[in-house]
């Protein structure tokens, strides 16, 4: 057994992991901060990549180093979110073109949508252009991507 964080699961093609909102996460009122679905919203991502096989900082360390941005970050709130609620941020990978992957998420309570997301984000150069994803990360999230 490891004490690990759990990085989610892959259920079909879309990546789920789940969330538990604290304390930290919420205003006054016991309901999530609306900037802290942003944070959820980026964890899954990055669990979905880290899940299929590459993360991060395997990106950054390689001899054609890559990273993301998000480019565009459209968010719909549905319901309130409170304290002690177990989440799952559901996330699946659509479309890459060129440098750019589109990208949609959802954040549920049991069946429940609480807040949804439509994410374009842009691969770059440690140094800001832009650049088509590498070839292994492309042939990584291919099985998973909408046919």
């Amino acid at each position: 057994m490891t004490d690990a964080p759990s990085a989610g699961r892959f259920v079909g093609r879309e990546h789920r992991l789940a969330v538990r909102v604290y304390y930290e996460d919420t205003d006054f009122t016991g309901v999530v901060y609306h900037a802290n679905y942003v944070r959820y919203f980026e964890r899954g991502r990055s669990d979905f990549l880290r899940l299929a096989g590459l993360s991060h900082t395997d990106l950054l360390e390689r001899a054609d180093p890559g990273a993301f941005v998000v480019t565009r970050l459209n968010i719909g709130f549905r319901k309130p979110a409170r304290i002690d609620d177990a989440l799952v941020v559901r996330t699946t990978y659509d479309t890459v073109k060129g440098a750019r992957m589109m990208i949609s998420q959802a954040i549920t309570r049991g069946e429940e949508i609480i807040a949804t997301a439509e994410v374009e984000a842009a691969c770059i150069t440690p140094d800001g252009r832009p650049r088509r994803p590498q070839p292994d990360l492309v042939r990584l999230l291919t099985p998973l991507l909408e046919t």
